[in-house]
């Protein structure tokens, strides 16, 4: 009846909404982890230079720390705790690196072909969510062949607008598209279903065997995108998904790419942490880089550091979540002693700390851990460059 269906999506609803809180409430602990084995790594890295008998091993413990952290993005992005964070994007490395994953986990009786042609095509999307759009729609194909076996073929191209003639959502890109095309030789959908596919909650699947969020999901991160995706599935003939996401013009933030030389600088920097092993990493990295660096382990110690000497530093980096004075409400403090000083917020969990607060904080720059020192450093220095020096500032030579 009614009813009963709609006490059971509400036991799911509260079922995920517990997920969600339990991913948001260890996200913090476990990016403060990732952020010290991803630091420490890079530090022994930089310390090593051109040695390369150890530095195999340690390369593999960073990417495996970057693996971690995409992880964690995921859970939260699928709790609906995490904050999309779009930017221009090549897709094609994100595809291949869930194709790899698939290739692991499908079993033995599916056949996987993969064409993925986009290495020029920029799009301005999550990267996590792109993931999550590919690792979903396989998913769901596999488990539709899971009893007879049969072939995945995944296929990313660029093409031209849509069929009718519309470009997609794409103010400022040249109307191409990404289109990614997920078939399967499964068992197939009859109308009625197909009509369902994107409802929240419904699935075709055995009990305890799914949610019946994941095409929902991916519906609305595809919607989000200003894209489009369409299904095409008969009983007994398999199932076409396609998505299509507007290009634009615009160059890839491409972690791949040969990092730029850190910038150095000279000025004062006071980092709060409650965690000491983690401000202890960015004070010795970016001492490293000329700076003079003070570490403080709360936010009480810090707000009656700056008290005490308003005028000795020139950057505050703070972490978020700290007992007794949260990173925001230390930036707030600060302002009234020191209006002129810039904040950088650092947090495992910055989703929870809205625009209103950082706003009124005066916060300049938001960072989620695990953070990328090297960007840190990159970043400091673009705010120190812009702020106006004072008397008693210290300035890069």
């Amino acid at each position: 009846t009614y009813e009963l269906t709609m006490e059971r999506q509400l036991r799911q609803a509260q079922k995920m909404e517990a997920i969600g809180t339990l991913a948001g409430g260890i996200a913090h602990d476990f990016n403060n982890l990732l952020f010290a084995i991803s630091g420490y790594t890079k530090m022994a890295l930089r310390e090593l230079g051109d040695q390369t008998g150890p530095r195999g091993p340690l390369e593999q413990v960073l990417k495996a720390a970057e693996r971690a952290a995409d992880l964690v993005k995921q859970i939260l992005t699928f709790s609906r705790s995490g904050r999309p964070q779009k930017r221009p994007v090549r897709v094609d490395p994100i595809f291949k690196e869930a194709l790899k994953l698939l290739r692991a986990s499908l079993p033995s009786t599916i056949e996987i072909r993969t064409d993925v042609n986009c290495k020029s095509s920029v799009i301005m999307a999550d990267p996590t969510e792109m993931y999550q759009v590919l690792m979903n729609l396989c998913t769901n194909a596999a488990h539709a062949m899971r009893d007879t076996g049969g072939g995945l073929e995944v296929r990313v191209t660029e093409v031209a607008p849509d069929r009718a003639g519309r470009r997609l959502d794409s103010s400022n890109g040249p109307g191409k598209c990404l289109q990614l095309t997920v078939s399967d030789t499964g068992h197939g959908m009859d109308r009625k279903t197909l009509e369902r596919i994107f409802d929240p909650f419904f699935t075709t699947k055995a009990s305890g065997e799914g949610t019946g969020l994941g095409l929902s999901v991916v519906h609305g991160i595809v919607e989000n995108h200003g894209g489009r995706i369409r299904v095409e599935s008969r009983p007994g003939k398999g199932s076409t998904f396609e998505v299509r996401l507007p290009c634009i013009n615009a160059e890839a933030s491409d972690h791949g790419r040969a990092a730029a030389a850190v910038p150095r600088g000279t000025e004062r920097i006071l980092v709060v942490d409650d965690e000491e092993i983690l401000a202890d990493l960015v004070s010795q990295t970016l001492s490293g880089y000329g700076y003079e660096v003070v570490i403080c382990t709360s936010g009480v110690e810090a707000l009656e550091t700056i008290r005490d000497q308003p005028d000795r530093f020139d950057l505050l980096i703070a972490d978020q979540t700290m007992p007794l004075l949260t990173g925001t409400d230390l930036a707030k403090a600060i302002s009234k002693l020191r209006p002129d000083l810039p904040v950088i917020l650092c947090s495992g969990i910055i989703q929870a700390v809205d625009a209103e607060q950082i706003e009124e904080s005066g916060v300049r720059e938001t960072l989620m851990k695990p953070i990328d020192i090297d960007y840190l450093a990159r970043l400091m220095r673009r705010i120190l460059d812009d702020v106006q020096p004072g008397p008693d500032s210290p300035r890069t030579p």
